[in-house]
């Protein structure tokens, strides 16, 4: 018979708290930490916090776990970064980003190396200032009119019966060192030239760039980072809200190689092949002309066709299309400097012309709207555009004109806004005593109509839903919405330019969103006619006789930034992308508001 081993257990032995009800147990575990010193219970609860915290989208699979954070706004990923390294790699992950800059329309562009002219054509003696020929007079009070159609009324849209006329004139002069653009991709191949002294490379900065230069090209391209992206355009946003600009002048009177006159018109144009940026100006000295942005020279002179002032330009595609004095529209060709074809259909004035890949649209003094089709041709005998088509309803000039797809609007001295169907002809809305003077500037984007008139005011108008803001009173009837900036509340301060993080003691203070504009005040509003409006995704630009700009916020229509002083007489023309603020006037400057000094922006499209 076998002994069994008194001294030795084979089984472990049943601990009698397992067998004590869960909330015995838990009162038991509450009488010893009650026990235990303050020191001796802070020591279990680091080693049981963990046991108590569960990180449910660490444990997700990490596309499950992208998909969760797909959802979140950007200033929420800047957030989750901080929690753990998981939520870091998590929130920095390049596809969430890409989805961000997809929404706004932001494009990762590839660095290229631009070629670099220089200055080509001598100046000549200036003109005195005369009247600004680029508006029309506005809707005489006592005119004879009849009513204008009604909504949806099919308005006479007629063929000129004549022929184009034959081109003629001088093409634009050719550019320096045309082979540049083609020896881009033998430049990549050369050694690197030797690199320059701190000294040169600041002065060479301060005299002659307006915008942080392009990377140069690598045999390895780096790879799209949208998360640099996205808060490089945040950060230029930010820059625009508190005003920090780097100012400079690309032309000033007596410039050598620019225009000798006033500056009427100007555009931003950026090549679609290298994605080269540059500025096109258009002037009473008759000329168009092709401003290197990087170099501040200028490249080309389209001159020897218009034979009075140049008075709107516009570039889209490979082709720059120009309206004058001289009751004419050229269209040239880019690419080569060639005149593509000249109209001469108005009888006054052409005052703005606009264009994109299916029409092109002018307006003039004679109070005509002319529509012209561009053919899906490959004969170079046959012409570019067809004949042209009349809309003319306006009781006055029409000084602006604006083309959105198959939308055309026209605004007048009459005080009016029309909206026409590109395609047909038909009158599809009319907007009278949209401002209390004449209309003279616009620009859309659908439904949205920005708006400049003499009465001193803008107005942006939802045409929609017939309401919108403006800084006259009795004009303004704001959309609902939020108002611009950061999401109020939460107790982390992340700066939105950057992403950096700020504690109680950090000096950076809290800007809040902006309110909706309720009222408007005096010092607001410009004291002379606007002359020049530009619509932009986040902000709206007002240029004026009273020689000042205004930035505002889309949105809400409050005022985000004042730029006076720079300009010496009337401003004619203001543009703007992301990276700057042009404008042009009397005084026969260019000034450039450069938001993007000390940053590298050769990866955004412009």
């Amino acid at each position: 018979m076998r002994l069994s081993d008194e001294g030795y257990i084979d089984d472990e032995a049943p601990f009698v708290l397992d067998h004590l009800p869960l909330q015995e147990r838990e009162e038991l575990v509450y009488k010893l930490l009650e026990s235990l010193p303050r020191a001796q219970i802070a020591r279990v609860h680091r080693r049981i916090a963990p046991c108590v915290q569960m990180d449910i989208v660490g444990t997700l699979p990490s596309e499950l776990a992208l998909h969760v954070f797909s959802f979140l706004k950007w200033q929420t990923l800047l957030k989750c970064a901080l929690v753990s390294h998981k939520w870091h790699v998590l929130a920095d992950d390049n596809s969430l980003w890409k989805g961000l800059c997809a929404q706004r329309g932001w494009v990762w562009r590839w660095p290229r190396v631009p070629h670099s002219p220089v200055p080509l054509f001598a100046g000549s003696d200036g003109e005195d200032d005369f009247d600004d020929e680029g508006m029309g007079d506005d809707e005489e009070p006592d005119s004879d009119h009849t009513l204008s159609p009604s909504h949806n009324q099919q308005v006479a849209y007629h063929h000129d019966e004549q022929h184009a006329p034959a081109v003629v004139g001088l093409p634009a002069t050719p550019r320096i060192n045309q082979h540049a653009r083609g020896m881009s991709t033998r430049r990549q191949r050369q050694p690197s030239p030797e690199p320059e002294t701190h000294t040169e490379s600041k002065i060479r900065q301060f005299y002659f760039r307006h915008s942080a230069p392009s990377a140069l090209a690598s045999v390895d391209p780096p790879k799209p980072d949208y998360k640099l992206l996205h808060q490089t355009h945040v950060l230029l946003k930010n820059r625009l809200v508190h005003n920090s600009f780097r100012f400079s002048t690309l032309q000033t009177r007596g410039t050598p190689n620019a225009h000798t006159s006033i500056i009427y018109c100007l555009q931003l144009y950026t090549y679609p092949e290298d994605g080269r940026q540059v500025l096109f100006t258009g002037s009473k000295d008759k000329t168009v002309r092709e401003w290197d942005l990087s170099t501040g020279s200028v490249e080309r002179v389209f001159k020897g066709m218009h034979t009075e002032s140049v008075l709107s330009l516009c570039a889209h595609g490979n082709y720059l299309a120009s309206g004058g004095s001289d009751f004419r529209v050229c269209v040239w060709d880019i690419r080569d400097g060639s005149l593509v074809r000249s109209i001469s259909d108005h009888l006054d004035s052409v005052l703005c012309v606009r264009f994109d890949s299916q029409h092109l649209v002018s307006c003039s003094k004679d109070r005509t709207v002319r529509i012209y089709k561009f053919r899906n041709s490959s004969d170079p005998s046959q012409p570019i555009l067809s004949n042209g088509s009349i809309l003319g309803t306006h009781r006055a000039a029409v000084n602006a004109i604006s083309l959105s797809g198959s939308l055309v609007v026209s605004a007048s001295g009459d005080k009016s806004l029309r909206v026409w169907d590109a395609d047909t002809g038909m009158l599809l809305r009319t907007l009278e005593a949209h401002h209390a003077r004449g209309i003279a500037a616009i620009d859309v984007a659908p439904p949205l109509v920005l708006s400049g008139s003499s009465d001193k005011h803008i107005r942006l108008f939802d045409i929609e839903k017939r309401r919108g803001w403006s800084t006259a009173p009795e004009f303004h009837d704001p959309l609902p919405g939020r108002g611009m900036g950061r999401e109020a509340g939460g107790d982390c301060a992340i700066c939105e330019a950057c992403g950096s993080v700020f504690g109680q003691g950090g000096e950076r203070r809290y800007v809040g969103p902006l309110s909706r504009r309720a009222s408007v005040t005096v010092s607001e509003t410009h004291h002379d006619l606007v002359r020049s409006v530009a619509l932009g995704p986040d902000f709206v630009l007002s240029g004026s006789y009273d020689q000042s700009i205004k930035v505002w916020d889309r949105e809400t229509g409050s005022l985000v930034a004042d730029l006076s002083g720079r300009h010496e007489g009337r401003i004619f023309c203001v543009g703007f992308d992301c990276t700057k603020i042009v404008s042009c006037g009397e005084d026969q400057k260019i000034c450039i508001w450069d938001l993007s000094h000390g940053i590298d922006t050769s990866f955004i499209q412009l």
